[in-house]
């Protein structure tokens, strides 16, 4: 197939197994979050700080050489999975011996039982990295589709019959377990790659210099994803810090759950173009500006419809999280095209880019985090809104020569769809206000409706061409083409 056909199939089967997999998983969610209690998802939001900061040294940029590379061979391959077995065998010991420092630190001595158990997760890491990389390099999503749904409905599974079992928290542990090792059982028959590892690393000075790059941009990533809830593990109760991790969850199911499978062909596709920089920056552009077409109305939507939103998804006792999911709501678009910058930055064997980047946005975080603890939960959700539009500044302004764009190209293929989505927005506020006194998931739907017919009314009017851009990505599964110069 030729490039275009390959991506398009990999787009297919990578973001409609995504969407299959979180159907599974949401389905469960719901159900469970309405049997455990907020300081379930308290407890297990202190102990996934720790996992969270350990991951982001868990090797995968070792692995991610591996696609960037043009050509490889076997003892690469091998050499690259001794790597991850070494630092994921020494990351489980770590966390294991700082299990109880956690606790104290937290005053929970239930995290220190969580976080023995969840050495489970980095032991897989290496089965499912090696396998997974070598399906992605050659564009061929297909066969890790198949096993991510496996994985989601026997990690769903493991969540509801713990839940039901009365498990508590647990069910919140023993359902990642099951997806991680699901994974590396499945991927690694589907790749059929399971060689020995090599741990004579002569010749792989590429791999470890591209590698600690991306750890080091991982790094930075996670101090500034993390530092919310570490910081208010210890100032608040673990009943607020519930209510304030299962916002940030629902507003970032699309930048965590659906934006990274994107990326995952993103980059293996901008690998293959990385000699011609032209073209490579109007596939950046085209993308940011079709991504953006899609996640804008949804988050705007968030924001105007956020109290019926988490009355009909999460039940009355969550009802406190409704004005922290309204105002999170507003940084994610900002949010989204700075994480759209990451894979281009590798694909051009530049991962030096992401680290600088991510150290800028590192500072800018923990400070807006710091200033606005304050306030609380609610205080920390305005310092993601205040801090937001610097994050793809900040990544434009280190990196955007590399790739060939400048501020102009990129505010170009932003403002389409988050105008249009701004307008979206008012339109629901405003038939909100003027609803009578309804059920939750009635309201939800009547705004859901007004808002997808008033957007899809606001581009038809403003920019008809890139409605049938959302048409062909959205439903015919097509990206347009790239434009020209």
């Amino acid at each position: 197939m030729s490039l275009a056909d390959s991506v398009r199939s990999a787009v297919a089967w990578r973001s409609g197994s995504q969407i299959v997999a979180q159907i599974i998983t949401w389905s469960v969610t719901l159900a469970v979050v309405r049997i455990l209690d907020p300081g379930d998802y308290g407890l297990f939001a202190m102990g996934q700080v720790i996992i969270t900061f350990l991951s982001f040294l868990n090797g995968y940029g070792f692995a991610s050489a591996l696609i960037q590379r043009e050509t490889i061979d076997r003892q690469m391959v091998r050499q690259t999975f001794g790597m991850l077995i070494l630092v994921n065998f020494a990351l489980a010991a770590i966390q294991f011996a700082l299990a109880p420092v956690v606790a104290d630190y937290y005053g929970q001595p239930l995290v220190e039982k969580l976080l023995h158990v969840q050495v489970l997760l980095f032991l897989s890491v290496p089965f499912v990295a090696i396998p997974e990389v070598l399906l992605v390099r050659e564009l061929d999503f297909k066969r890790p589709a198949v096993v991510n749904i496996i994985a989601a409905l026997i990690s769903a599974g493991t969540a509801l019959t713990c839940a039901l079992a009365g498990l508590g928290v647990w069910a919140l542990v023993w359902a990642p377990i099951a997806l991680f090792w699901t994974r590396a059982i499945g991927l690694t028959i589907a790749a059929k790659s399971l060689d020995w590892p090599s741990f004579d690393f002569r010749g792989s000075k590429h791999l470890f210099t591209y590698g600690t790059w991306v750890l080091a941009s991982h790094f930075c990533w996670t101090i500034a994803t993390q530092a919310d809830i570490f910081f208010a593990g210890s100032r608040l109760d673990p009943h607020d810090v519930g209510l304030y991790a299962e916002a940030i969850f629902l507003v970032t199911i699309i930048t965590a759950r659906f934006i990274p499978p994107l990326n995952d062909v993103a980059f293996p596709s901008f690998a293959r173009l990385q000699s011609d920089r032209e073209t490579l920056a109007r596939a950046f552009l085209t993308a940011v500006r079709l991504i953006m077409l899609v996640v804008s109305p949804i988050f705007l939507g968030m924001y105007a419809s956020a109290e019926p939103l988490v009355l009909t998804a999460f039940g009355p006792k969550w009802g406190e999280m409704a004005p922290i999911v309204a105002t999170l709501a507003l940084a994610m678009p900002a949010f989204t095209v700075y994480i759209l910058f990451s894979p281009a930055f590798n694909a051009i064997d530049r991962p030096d880019l992401s680290a600088k980047s991510s150290a800028v946005v590192a500072a800018i975080l923990i400070t807006a985090f710091l200033i606005g603890l304050s306030d609380g939960s609610i205080g920390l959700a305005r310092a993601w809104v205040f801090a937001s539009p610097l994050l793809p500044l900040a990544a434009l302004f280190i990196g955007g020569p590399a790739l060939r764009i400048d501020g102009r190209g990129l505010l170009g293929a932003v403002t389409p769809g988050l105008g249009a989505a701004c307008g979206m927005a008012l339109v629901v506020k405003l038939v909100a206000s003027l609803l009578p006194a309804m059920p939750a998931p009635m309201e939800l739907a009547v705004l859901v409706s007004t808002g997808g017919l008033a957007y899809l009314a606001l581009v038809f009017v403003l920019r008809r061409d890139m409605l049938f851009e959302i048409i062909d990505l959205v439903i015919r599964r097509r990206a347009p083409p790239v434009p020209s110069a």
